[in-house]
């Protein structure tokens, strides 16, 4: 009895090297406890509310251990503020207060996420030695940062107003489906939902349970799969031939969409089985024609953060032509920063905004192109390749890394690798194959296919889920892989 409450007690605390994930047995063990007693405080709106937030909490303690500290004091920080905010009479006043508190949440992040940049960059300015502060960058801090700065924005400018309790409050800041990587929750569009509770309808549930089946299928079966050999390919830039290393590339363009839109896929169903509505965070981005279109397709909660907070503040497209550029310019330089902290993040992020500015440039042109196929399909093509090569930038692990990888695809390419590489990773080929089919689908295909599984027998959403289940198993790895975003 004694090793039985010792593993039990051991599976509670926090591994920093196993940090519990949405795609671990251990969190859907959890969950499936927290459910029933979730149901059973329906009619006690406010102990729901504490259970729900105590979960949350619980739920990134074993994420990013005693780090829910900090974000319990943020959470506590921001509250008081917020109320401040509204109660102080003078324009002036209000502003000095958001200051404050954008000061405290972006200073804790920069200082988390930042420092030791800031450390290196000035390290090699003035051609000193740099030591690394021994600093670990708590899960989730900016996603979460993201939500308090808009809440205390929002507060500011009147759109919406501070919670009455600190409960509230916390319940939207530490919601534990988009807690450690999104969707990016705005306070206007979750608060209600809060205050004003409803019960889950059947279609909620079982349109929930149908968004994190695919979310496995795309974590967990696909992205995580692929992987094992995209890794190999940047791991080891120059040492495979040029069709391999574009397999990898490619690879990896598919494996960053499946990991964390799996992941969104995953937090939306699981609020939707609790009866919130998250918005949509990714829709078919490479089916973009433009990186205008891209843009609004990929990470949609973070573009529409990026464009809502800093975008239109800084002007947006209302001060001339050349202004306009620079604020794209600007904007996707901060969210290529956000990403991490390394200048291949910061290019990867400017040259989506000269890509930004130069499609808008050409826009009226290429508006007289005719909607023909050709016309279509080229466009498709040159979007694709920016994003996919930009990737390069995004996964290596330095400038000379992408460089190599690049430079290897355009020099070292033959045919003669095909036939080989099909042999040895036909799995491989298989996934890719099943994720770009299922990615050129129409829309409307998906929306039917959701429906009918919300139709279906029980017997066939069983079947559904032990198929995924058993597939999640057999091409599981030794330990489950996290997801990419948990970095940023």
């Amino acid at each position: 009895m004694a090793d039985f409450l010792a593993n039990i007690a051991d599976l509670l605390r926090y591994h920093a090297d196993a940090p519990m994930l949405f795609s671990s047995g251990t969190f859907w063990l959890l969950f499936l406890l927290f459910l029933p007693l979730y149901a059973l405080l329906s009619r006690q709106r406010l102990g729901q509310q504490a259970f729900v937030v105590a979960f949350s909490l619980y739920f990134y303690y074993k994420c990013s251990g005693w780090f829910v500290g900090l974000l319990a004091a943020t959470s506590l920080v921001d509250w008081w503020l917020s109320h401040a905010i509204a109660r102080t009479p003078s324009r002036r006043g209000k502003r000095w207060l958001v200051a404050l508190s954008l000061t405290c949440s972006l200073g804790v992040l920069a200082f988390f996420k930042y420092a030791n940049f800031a450390l290196w960059n000035w390290a090699a300015l003035v051609q000193g030695n740099f030591h690394p502060l021994d600093i670990i960058l708590p899960v989730g801090i900016s996603f979460y940062t993201f939500q308090s700065v808009s809440y205390i924005i929002d507060v500011y400018r009147g759109r919406v107003q501070p919670t009455a309790t600190w409960l509230h409050y916390a319940f939207y800041l530490t919601f534990f489906p988009a807690l450690v990587a999104g969707p990016i929750v705005r306070a206007d569009q979750f608060l209600p939902q809060v205050t004003h509770r409803r019960q889950p309808t059947a279609a909620q549930i079982w349109g929930g349970l149908w968004l994190i089946i695919l979310g496995v299928i795309k974590k967990a079966i696909i992205a995580d799969y692929i992987a094992g050999y995209n890794d190999l390919i940047f791991d080891a830039p120059g040492a495979y031939s040029g069709f391999e290393t574009l397999m990898g590339v490619v690879g990896y363009t598919m494996q960053i969409y499946c990991d964390f839109s799996g992941y969104s896929d995953m937090a939306i169903g699981i609020a939707a089985i609790l009866g919130f509505k998250l918005a949509a965070n990714f829709n078919f981005p490479y089916k973009a024609r433009n990186l205008t279109d891209f843009w609004h397709r990929w990470h949609i909660s973070l573009s529409s953060w990026l464009r809502d907070y800093l975008y239109i503040p800084l002007g947006g497209n209302r001060r001339g032509r050349v202004r306009t550029y620079i604020n794209l310019m600007l904007t996707m330089l901060i969210g290529g920063l956000w990403h991490g902290a390394a200048w291949r993040f910061v290019f990867w992020g400017g040259m989506h905004g000269l890509g930004l500015a130069v499609h808008k440039a050409l826009r009226p042109r290429l508006d007289r192109l005719p909607d023909t196929w050709p016309v279509r399909a080229v466009s498709w093509l040159i979007t694709t390749t920016f994003v996919a090569f930009l990737w390069v930038y995004f996964r290596a692990d330095s400038w000379q890394s992408a460089a190599t990888l690049i430079a290897t695809i355009f020099t070292n390419f033959s045919a003669a690798h095909i036939i080989p590489f099909a042999h040895t990773r036909l799995l491989w080929l298989v996934l890719m194959a099943i994720i770009i089919t299922a990615h050129a689908l129409p829309t409307r295909l998906w929306v039917q296919a959701q429906r009918r599984f919300i139709a279906a027998p029980w017997v066939v959403k069983l079947a559904l889920f032990l198929i995924v289940t058993q597939a999640t198993i057999q091409l599981a790895g030794e330990s489950v892989a996290p997801f990419i975003y948990f970095q940023f």
